[in-house]
Order: C-alpha cells, then sequence, then structure tokens
C-alpha cells in the first residue's frame, strides 16, 4: 500500500475509531494493522490523534527580512560573488571592514542576524540574485531530436588515433549579448597531429557550418576520416549525418554539459580564436569579409610555425600529478611523421613550407588584425573606431627584413616595401585594457607623463578648435618638436583630450576645421530638449533614438555622432541642465520607512518609475540601499 493510500484509510478510519467501543476498536486495529502493515503500537498512535493535531501546521516566523537581504547582497558583491560556504565564515570579518571604511551602516538587530545566517539560507536567499549574473552567455542550442542516432565519444576514446579525426565547435563573436545575428568562427583540430583549421561564419545555421566544414575538408592534407562535435543544433542534423555517410566519415558527439570531451578543440578556441579575434562583436559582410581573408593567411602561420605540446603520460602520486609531453612540434611536422599520410601529401606540404616566410604572415595578419578590429560593434555602443599605425613608426626600425616575394597560391597581399617586423604581440586587447587608462609607451609608474609638460599648449589649441582630435594634437607636436614624440602615443593624448572635454561642459560648436581639410566635419547637434522629451514616452529608449538621428545624418550627409559620444553628450546636456539628479530625497524615504513603514523595496519602484519618466537612469535597488545606509550614517554621526 502507498502512502497515499495509507493516508486516506487513515482519515477514514480515524472517525470511527474515536467513537468506537473497547470491542470495535480492536477490530478496527486489526483490520488497519493488516491492512497498513504498522506495528501496533504505532497503529494506536495515530489513530488516537485528532485531525486537528495532524492537520495543523505551525507558521514559521519570518527571520530574515528585507534589510537582511540588502545587507547580504551588497557583502556579497563586496566579496567578488563568492560561494556561501566562503562567504559566511567570512561574514563577521567582511562586515568589520565595510563599516570601518563607511561603505556600511547596521543596526544591532540586523547585523546580529546577518551573522547567524547559514550558507544554505544564504543561497536560498541569493538566488534570485545570481540569476542576474549566471553563466558566461551559451550560444549552442540542442539539438535532441537526433542525438540517440549519433555515438558519443569521451575524452579518453582519443587514444591510437591516426591523422583524419577531428574535433570541431563553433567560437561566437557575439560581444557578450546573443541577441541578433553576428559572426561566428568553426574551428576543428586534428587530434593526432594537431592540425587547426579556421572558417568563418555569416551566420549559426544548418547550410553555413557544413559549407564551411566541406572548404575545410578539402583543405586538410590528409583524409578527413572523423568528425566529433557538441551537441548543438547547427552539428546535430540530418544535413550533417547524410554527408558524413555519403563521405565514410564517422560522426560523434560529446557528452552535455562535457566540455573536457572536446579539450583539444576548446584549447584552440582560447589560443588561438580568442587571442586573433577577442571578445568584442562583429556583424555583417564586410567584417565576415575580412575575417575569411585573417583565417586564410594565419591557417598557414598556425600550422607550419606554431609548435604545440602533447601530453605523452600522467602518473599520479598521491595528490601530486606528474605530467610528460612529448618534444614541442609543429602541426606540420607531426603530419611529416605520421606514417598513415600519403608520400604525395607530405611533399606539397615540404614545397609549400619552404615559400612561406613568417615575418611576412605576422605582417600581413597584423595589418588585416586593425582593418578587421575597425569592424567591431564593443558592446552594442556603436562602432571601434581603431586608426592604422602610421609607417613611419616601424618603416625605419633597424631591424627590417628584405621583402620576399608572397606566394600566388595563397593569394596574400603584395607588400610594395620592406615590411618591418611585426611587433611582439598581436592579441585583441580587452575591453579593460583598451578602455582602462592606458599608460604611455615605455613609461614606468609613478614617472611623470611627457605629454603633461606640453599640454598647457595643447590646451590653447583645443581653445582655438576644440574640433581637434587627437591624431591632429600629436601631429602639432611632432611638427613642432621633430624626434621627440611618436605617433604612437596618440592613446595617452586621448585619456587628456577626454578629461579636457569633461571638464568643459559647454558643447563645442558644430564648426569645419579651417586650417586642415585632412579633419573630418564636426557632427550635427541633435536636439536633446527633444530628445529628453521623447525619452518619457514608454519604450522609447536612446538607441532607438540614437539611429534616427544617424539615419537622418546620413540622408543630409553629415557625420553623426557615435552611440558613446551621443550618450556622453546628453548627459553633458542633462548636467547643464539640473536634470541628471539621479538622488532622491532621503529625509523623505527614511519618513515613509520610519513613520509610514513602506517597505524600501516600494519606495525604490516609485523611485525608478519617476526616473524612467525623466528619461534619465536611476540606481539599482543595491546602489539605493547602500546610499541611503550611508547617508543614515552622514545623518546621525552630524
Amino acid at each position: 500500500m502507498s502512502a497515499q493510500s495509507r493516508r486516506e484509510l487513515l482519515l477514514a478510519i480515524r472517525p470511527q475509531y474515536a467513537q468506537a467501543t473497547w470491542a470495535e476498536k480492536k477490530r478496527l486495529l486489526d483490520g488497519f494493522v493488516a491492512a497498513t502493515g504498522y506495528s501496533r503500537k504505532h497503529a494506536v498512535t495515530v489513530l488516537g490523534k485528532t485531525a486537528s493535531t495532524t492537520e495543523h501546521k505551525r507558521k514559521r516566523q519570518k527571520k530574515y527580512d528585507e534589510e537582511v537581504l540588502a545587507a547580504l547582497i551588497f557583502a556579497w558583491n563586496a566579496a567578488n560573488r563568492i560561494c556561501s560556504k566562503r562567504l559566511v565564515p567570512f561574514l563577521p570579518e567582511l562586515l568589520q571592514s565595510l563599516e570601518r571604511f563607511g561603505h556600511l551602516s547596521l543596526p544591532a538587530d540586523v547585523k546580529k542576524r546577518l551573522v547567524s545566517i547559514s550558507a544554505a539560507t544564504a543561497d536560498r536567499i541569493l538566488r534570485h540574485e545570481k540569476r542576474k549574473y549566471g553563466k558566461s552567455k551559451s550560444t549552442t542550442k540542442p539539438g535532441h531530436l537526433i542525438k540517440k542516432q549519433i555515438p558519443v565519444r569521451t575524452f579518453a576514446d582519443w587514444n591510437d588515433v591516426i591523422p583524419g579525426f577531428l574535433e570541431a565547435d563553433l567560437v561566437a563573436h557575439c560581444g557578450g549579448t546573443v541577441t541578433g545575428q553576428f559572426l561566428h568562427t568553426l574551428t576543428m583540430t586534428d587530434i593526432a597531429t594537431g592540425w587547426t583549421e579556421l572558417g568563418a561564419l555569416l551566420r549559426r545555421s544548418e547550410a553555413d557550418v557544413l559549407k564551411s566544414v566541406s572548404e575545410i575538408k578539402n583543405a586538410l592534407p590528409f583524409p578527413m576520416l572523423g568528425f566529433d562535435t557538441d551537441n548543438g543544433g547547427e552539428f546535430i542534423n540530418y544535413e550533417v549525418i547524410e554527408w558524413c555517410s555519403q563521405n565514410k566519415i564517422t560522426f560523434t558527439r560529446s557528452r552535455e554539459y562535457r566540455k573536457n570531451d572536446q579539450a583539444h578543440v576548446e584549447e584552440k578556441n582560447g589560443s588561438v580564436v580568442r587571442r586573433l579575434i577577442g571578445y568584442d562583436r562583429y556583424e555583417g559582410i564586410e567584417s565576415w569579409e575580412l575575417l575569411s581573408t585573417l583565417y586564410r593567411i594565419s591557417r598557414l602561420y598556425i600550422n607550419f610555425f606554431q609548435p604545440c605540446l602533447k601530453l605523452k603520460s600522467k602518473e599520479r602520486d598521491g595528490a601530486r600529478v606528474r605530467k610528460c609531453y612529448e618534444k614541442a612540434l609543429t602541426p606540420y611536422e607531426r603530419v611529416q611523421n605520421a606514417p598513415s599520410v600519403s608520400d604525395e601529401s607530405k611533399s606539397r606540404l615540404r614545397k609549400q613550407f619552404q615559400e612561406l616566410d613568417p615575418v611576412l604572415l605576422l605582417s600581413e595578419m597584423e595589418r588585416i588584425q586593425l582593418e578587421f578590429w575597425k569592424t567591431a560593434i564593443l558592446n552594442g555602443n556603436g562602432k571601434h573606431d581603431t586608426a592604422k599605425p602610421p609607417e613611419s613608426a616601424t618603416r625605419d626600425s633597424p631591424n627590417r627584413v628584405s621583402p620576399p616575394k608572397a606566394p600566388q597560391e595563397y593569394n596574400l597581399p603584395s607588400v610594395d616595401k620592406r615590411p618591418a617586423p611585426p611587433s611582439q604581440t598581436r592579441n585583441k586587447p580587452s575591453a579593460k585594457q583598451r578602455f582602462g587608462r592606458p599608460m604611455a609607451p615605455g613609461r614606468k609608474p609613478g614617472r611623470k607623463s611627457l605629454i603633461e609638460e606640453f599640454w598647457n599648449e595643447l590646451s590653447v589649441e583645443l581653445e582655438k578648435e576644440p574640433t581637434l582630435t587627437a591624431r591632429g594634437l600629436i601631429n602639432i607636436l611632432c611638427q613642432r618638436y621633430p624626434g621627440k614624440f611618436r605617433p604612437t602615443q596618440r592613446s595617452t593624448i586621448h585619456q587628456y583630450l577626454l578629461e579636457w572635454r569633461m571638464s568643459h561642459l559647454q558643447l563645442p560648436p558644430s564648426t569645419k576645421s579651417t586650417e586642415s581639410k585632412s579633419e573630418s566635419t564636426c557632427p550635427v547637434e541633435p536636439s536633446w530638449q527633444a530628445i529628453s522629451e521623447k525619452l518619457r514616452t514608454k519604450g522609447v529608449t536612446r538607441r532607438i533614438l540614437w539611429h534616427e538621428y544617424r539615419q537622418e545624418c546620413k540622408l543630409s550627409g553629415t557625420s553623426a555622432y557615435s552611440y558613446a559620444q551621443y550618450c556622453r553628450r546628453y548627459s553633458c546636456w542633462l548636467d547643464q541642465h539640473n536634470l541628471n539628479k539621479t538622488e532622491p530625497d532621503w529625509h523623505h524615504v527614511r519618513h515613509m520607512i520610519e513613520k509610514k513603514g513602506v517597505k524600501r523595496l516600494t519606495l525604490w519602484k516609485e523611485y525608478r518609475d519617476q526616473c524612467e519618466q525623466r528619461g534619465i537612469e536611476g540606481l539599482s535597488y543595491n546602489n539605493y540601499c547602500r546610499h541611503y545606509f550611508t547617508w543614515l550614517k552622514k545623518s546621525s554621526s552630524s
């Protein structure tokens, strides 16, 4: 008998048992014990209980209210969002540090409840907050229909393989948001030799993926024998299965949520694709053509001039693991040593290797990288305007090399002058590196910047012509002081220029430069008052208005501000008209909380609605609580 059936029988017999005589109780008890299997003593206990004692549930008083929740969220963010098992033991010391520097001020009862919280309760309270940050963006959508037709291959099944068995994966160039269409990179890595091929995809579709896989198959120096992918729908479909069957290729897949099953291609995603391309967002035909050109050249450099290590053996001695690696060899050398590869393919690769110049390949990769990075869409805030480095910066280098002829077979762009030696790194800088305050080339920490000594002269030029750019300012310094400044110091000047523009709230006039025709015309100023009124309409955002403004500029043939400049100038206009005040009236907030018992979350929602009506961005709930606690501490001390 199931538990539900026993409970129903108990509810049916209990009223009869309560009103029965001793003889009838004995008869009911015998039948109940035989039906349920309970012991006689336990049966007497459950039958003797009244309905009120069993069905009544004691309501548990809520111990951790919104004040404890807000304080816990603030402490969790201050601790870099560590797990609760690490956060809870550290809470007393963390709260002391936050209170010591004035970041948090808690009443005694709130603090007592906060430090007594358990790790499981903290996880339960923080589960909604953790969902906001979650895991990294994933663009792999599972294909459930035909997964059972494709066998699973794990990381332990790649022993004693020959060249031709490849792992494949897609890398999304989405810039942190997976909405809309964006470029992808198809990475395919041979297990035995490490030979890596890259394919640029305009969009993630079954047809594009299959076309790129076919092109890579024809470019491999050995026949393709195996194809191992993840569980994404772009791979797990009938078209890929049929293609593999026609070409006699073994099609396997990894286990779900086990990235270690594809450790070889995952490593190439980071060491090759991300180091070449970065993490920005790329869209459109122009970016796709440049990315395809970059991959056609980089595949030669990676496979012919980039040695890689392969794990030979691994021994475990207690908690220590000793790993032994084979000698570092390039994929080209591993193909030459593979007995299963035909002599004709090896001979063709040897001839191709003799014609390749690594310095020329690196120079071409750097040139195409700079062109490609110009098309980046940074965090959805507009195009990234990265200028080419001037030729004079590297043309007179003492380490320049003689110009080898680019083989026509590989369609390498011709170089009419001697290429300069490539810089030490060509890795795509991260967003923090590019937008953090950069340090001038050759400058040591604590050393005074050379630009700072001549900034007064540049300020005078900016007063005369406010539309001057960082490139124009560095050209002025190079003309006045030959040999003292380099065009590469433009990034340092850009930081000083940004601070100067932010300190001068008066927007620069939209006039053309009269001294130099090479400078572009100043973009047209939109009507900020009209924009502020439109933003009060529900559903209207800054980005929508920026797209309308840019379209109007295109029709009129004038230049427009980028989205970042658009937002920055709108914020300056709000500051000029005292419309950017996002701090609420804390006196009113305290009065509503202490006198009328209104919850802080309700007051924050009212404050957020007011900010949306004014067309400005308000404080988040965490910052709202933090500012309120800080104001309470200041007001109590004064």
